[in-house]
Parts: structure tokens; C-alpha cells; sequence
């Protein structure tokens, strides 16, 4: 795909709306030409095209210049996800090209990862993580009532993490015990990770309480976490998910129902029983 000039369009559009984050990246060749992380309020459907076009002037970036957009599909929060998803299909088809749709679980397992291995950097620790062998990374995005969106990757280098277990909406209690179910087969494989890196709201879900199950088997840390744009645009630019030409395919991945539709479909439920 080429602009006016018979230059490679070559730059990436990046967002994600699935956590209190505004994520807004432009990439290009793997490498970050502009990023806003706007977090607190979730008030996303206002702030994200003014920051779109904030992010586009500061990388000098004109339409005919994006050979793609790259979007968060997930899961996460209900409303935030579909802002993007929304948005990163309005704006395709405006400008004719093609949508990615990224498991924001994988980014935030990606750029979480990133900044454990820069914190022991700084802290001048001389086993960064992954040295030795390879890291299992825990994303964690919280989901209510216990439960929490997660996944598991497995280091891999300057890489995308690989995946290790799909994304899903797990109650944490159930979820350390699979994991240490996991640890156990892994060890008796050989495979045996280093380090459990659990990242993103931690805060509620990485207690040293709610993770003692692991910590006998394994080396468990906690590291807080605000998805940063920039890895929904590397992940998409290393290809490890399909461009999509038809935009009525890309959907958010909710891997639940919305509360209204849950309480739609219990009183249609109760209706029928009724009669």
C-alpha cells in the first residue's frame, strides 16, 4: 500500500480503551514515533479522538501516511473496549485500510514484562528476567466479584510473549490453583519457568495472600501495571494477528456477557418460566 508519493505507508494508528487507560500509539517499523497514556477518569468516548489527532501531529503523521490501525479488542471494560473498536473501524474505512485486532491482555503481558526487566535494570540487578530461562507473565485485568481477565505468556526474548493459555474471565481464587497445577506439569517436564511475573492491577489481585499457593513452586513477583498504546501497535506490527479487510469482523472480545445483557437474558429466562 502506497500514498500519493509512491512511499510505503509503513505507520501504525495504535489504541486501546479496555482499561482506565487511554492508550494512543503511532508506530512505525517497530519502533514508537508518538504515545499517549491518558489514565484516571474513564470518561474515554470524549478524549480519545482529540488525542488521536494530538498523537497524529506530534509524529507528523498525515493520513495517507497510516498503512493500518491497530486496536485493543480485550477483554476488559465493556463500554471502554467498544470506544476503540468503534473508532479504529470508523477511522479505517475513512481512510481505506486495514484493521488488527489486538488481545489487550497480550500488550499488557508485553509491556509489563518490559518494565519488570527495565525496574531490575535500574535497581542495577544483574539477573533480569528471562536470563536464565523462560518466564511465565500473568496479565491481570480486574473483572469484579473476584474474577479478573487474565492469561499466561511465556517470555520470549525482545519478542512477543508466546501464548501459554487463552484470554479469559477467571475467578483469582480457581485461577492459582490452575496455575499451580501448571507449575507442577512444568516441572515434571523440565520446564520449569523462573519467575511468575503477574502484571497490570495487581493491586487487587497479586496479594502475597492470593498468590502464597505458587510461591513454594516458583519464583512469584507482583509488578503494577497501566497498559501503555505503543505494544497494541508492535503486536500488530509483528504479524501475529490478521489485518482485517471487512470491518463487520472485527468485535470486541468480551469473554462474558454485559451486565445489561446478563439481566436481559435472566428476565427473558424468568418470563418463560412463568408461562
Amino acid at each position: 500500500m502506497t500514498n500519493s508519493n509512491n512511499e510505503p505507508r509503513k505507520r501504525f494508528l495504535a489504541l486501546d480503551t479496555s482499561t482506565a487507560v487511554l492508550g494512543v500509539a503511532v508506530t512505525g517499523g517497530g519502533e514508537l514515533l508518538h504515545e499517549i497514556n491518558a489514565s484516571g477518569e474513564r470518561n474515554h468516548s470524549v478524549h480519545l479522538l482529540p488525542i488521536i489527532e494530538q498523537a497524529l501531529q506530534a509524529s507528523a503523521t498525515t493520513a495517507d501516511r497510516i498503512g493500518g490501525i491497530s486496536v485493543g479488542i480485550g477483554p476488559g471494560s465493556y463500554t471502554g473496549t467498544r470506544i476503540a473498536v468503534t473508532a479504529a473501524k470508523t477511522l479505517a474505512w475513512a481512510w481505506n485500510v486495514p484493521v488488527t485486532g489486538v488481545s489487550s491482555l497480550h500488550a499488557l503481558a508485553w509491556g509489563g514484562y518490559h518494565a519488570a526487566s527495565a525496574q531490575q535494570e535500574q535497581d542495577a540487578i544483574t539477573s533480569a528476567p528471562g536470563t536464565a530461562g523462560t518466564d511465565w507473565i500473568i496479565p491481570l485485568i480486574d473483572a469484579r466479584r473476584g474474577q479478573a481477565y487474565t492469561a499466561v505468556f511465556a517470555a520470549d526474548g525482545d519478542k512477543p510473549p508466546r501464548r501459554l493459555a487463552p484470554d479469559a474471565i477467571r475467578l483469582m481464587a480457581d485461577w492459582v490453583q490452575e496455575l499451580a497445577v501448571r507449575l507442577k506439569e512444568a516441572a515434571a517436564e523440565g520446564n520449569l519457568p523462573d519467575t511468575l511475573w503477574f502484571v497490570g492491577e495487581t493491586a487487587l489481585h497479586g496479594s502475597a495472600d492470593m498468590l502464597a499457593p505458587l510461591m513454594e513452586a516458583a519464583n512469584v513477583q507482583a509488578l503494577p501495571y497501566e497498559l501503555e498504546g505503543r505494544w497494541t501497535g508492535f503486536l500488530a506490527e509483528a504479524g501475529l494477528y490478521e489485518e482485517s479487510g471487512d470491518l463487520h469482523t472485527l468485535i470486541p472480545n468480551y469473554t462474558q456477557l454485559s451486565e445489561a445483557e446478563a439481566n436481559l437474558r435472566r428476565s427473558s429466562e424468568g418470563s418463560l418460566n412463568t408461562r
